[in-house]
């Protein structure tokens, strides 16, 4: 049973024990540090190691928005957040970097604060100590103006894009997805807009000229899948298999234009249950977004994507199809099994990449074999730049976005490729639907995978993906001793976005990255 804030009686779930495993490490940390001066902590995430606090598991998240009208003014807000302690503590750190706070409770009393460095540092007035429920209740700002990510202001209102550490830009949190929890959002705005969120909507009500918008998720969600869409858009809905609640938010000036691609959604999920099982969450759909933002966002139930990939003709039909796919996909691998560190971030894109690229193999007669050949050509010059695919190098300074390298996205797809070789298909596929039923809403690691690998396909494959995840040099291709290394790419090559979607065989790629690099 998952908790809510209306079940704080309840043990944890195992989701939030293996969670909790995580944080055991660093709870020294926080309790030698409660009686010294407010500190930044973290869960020790080897990429981000001041990401996500110790001491406790958060249970859920509810989030007040009160959206002014502008798109460039601060947002009111509260946050309250229900979380289970893991440890003794004296004070408890959120992540917070971009607001004012205003007051803070823990339990119904007020509490002293602090920031330190991107953390909010709360005083209880008494200690709460392990295996209890507490409740924080924080009155904030929240500001879409200043640096990037968080917010992200459109032509019309605001969207969010949170990955790979920018909720705590937004809202005071756990900011580490091996940290999954409940969402309920509310947003009131003005008369005229339209509010979207994650998750089913709860509720509408009207009052003085504006409206507050209620969505409430019906599985756990990593904050950095949040997503919140305020604007004058247009909501338009369909069905999808069994029934499914399909809603796509759109420029309304441009629903006409984006009506052929958003009605190939249903029967993008059919083919994703085909290959994985069926669809994990309450609805779908997509966020379309008159901005230009450089990338596209797997954000829970709905996904976020520029409006210019389906607009702007330097973009071929099967290429933005394709690219839809790959957001869909994340709602089985990222989303719905996340990553328990940052480091295994290739789970998520890795699988993505593939099922992108197998669509397009199936659908537009892209075969996957010239793909995975020429990422393999590439792969060595992506390891030395980014480190192999489940041991990225860590972004650097002032570029947190900078672990979502080539290595991560084809160069992870071209391990999967090279297990379907090393294993067969009917073992591969077997794998990947057991992946996604056995760690459904749960978080879970590459030695996850490995273990499951090798129960499916009955095999020891230690040694095999040692070289494929951990080798700074691309092992041989099983079936394909042909296959080289290409030599190192030219200097004069124009360079790619970090967060844009590196595809060897996509023939706007050369666009797309001349436009990346120009942002």
């Amino acid at each position: 049973m998952l908790l809510t804030p209306h079940s704080r009686a309840a043990a944890p779930t195992r989701r939030r024990r293996t969670a909790a495993a995580l944080l055991t490490s660093a709870v020294s940390v926080c309790l030698i540090a409660a009686s010294n001066p407010a500190v930044p902590l973290g869960v020790g995430d080897r990429l981000f190691p001041h990401l996500g606090n110790p001491g406790y598991d958060v249970a859920s998240y509810d989030l007040s928005f009160t959206y002014p009208g502008g798109k460039s003014k601060t947002l009111r807000a509260v946050t309250t957040i229900d979380a289970w302690t893991t440890a003794d503590l004296d004070r408890v750190n959120l992540d917070f970097a971009r607001g004012t706070v205003e007051s803070v409770e823990v339990d119904g009393e007020p509490a002293q604060f602090h920031t330190a460095g991107e953390d909010l540092v709360i005083t209880p007035e008494n200690p709460v100590p392990d295996g209890t429920w507490m409740r924080i209740t924080v009155r904030h700002t929240s500001d879409p103006v200043r640096a990037a990510g968080g917010w992200v202001r459109t032509a019309d209102g605001l969207a969010m894009a949170n990955q790979a550490d920018a909720a705590h830009l937004v809202f005071p949190c756990n900011d580490h997805p091996s940290d999954k929890a409940m969402f309920t959002i509310r947003v009131t705005a003005p008369d005229g807009n339209t509010v979207v969120a994650n998750g089913l909507p709860a509720g509408v009500v009207k009052s003085d000229g504006a409206a507050t918008w209620t969505y409430r998720n019906q599985h756990p969600m990593a904050t950095e899948l949040a997503q919140v869409s305020i604007g004058r858009s247009t909501v338009l809905q369909r069905s999808g298999p069994h029934g499914l609640p399909v809603r796509d938010v759109v420029p309304t000036g441009h629903r006409k234009a984006l009506e052929p691609w958003l009605e190939k959604t249903p029967g993008q999920i059919t083919w994703m249950e085909g290959k994985v099982g069926r669809y994990p969450f309450e609805t779908y759909g997509l966020l379309v977004a008159d901005a230009s933002i450089g990338f596209q966002l797997e954000t829970q139930t709905l996904s976020l994507f520029e409006r210019e990939l389906f607009t702007d003709p330097v973009y071929p039909r099967w290429y933005a199809e394709s690219i839809m796919v790959h957001e869909l996909a994340h709602q089985w691998f990222g989303n719905s099994v996340s990553p328990r560190t940052w480091s295994d971030l290739w789970l998520n894109e890795g699988h993505a990449t593939w099922y992108e690229a197998l669509y397009a193999e199936e659908q537009a007669d892209k075969p996957m074999r010239d793909r995975m050949k020429a990422a393999y050509g590439a792969s060595d010059r992506w390891r030395a730049a980014g480190g192999p695919p489940a041991a990225p190098k860590a972004p650097g300074a002032g570029s947190k976005t900078g672990i979502f390298r080539p290595n991560v996205y084809d160069g992870a797809a071209l391990v999967l490729y090279a297990l379907r070789q090393e294993i067969g298909r009917p073992a591969f596929e077997r794998l990947e639907r057991a992946w996604v039923e056995r760690y459904r809403d749960d978080t879970a690691t590459t030695a996850d995978f490995v273990r499951l690998a090798t129960e499916i396909s009955g095999r020891d494959l230690d040694g095999f993906f040692q070289g494929w995840l951990y080798g700074e040099k691309t092992p041989p291709m099983p079936g394909h001793p042909d296959w080289k290394p290409q030599a190192a790419a030219k200097a004069s090559q124009a360079p790619v976005h970090p967060r844009a979607l590196v595809r060897p065989q996509a023939p706007a790629q050369q666009a797309r990255s001349a436009k990346a690099a120009a942002r």
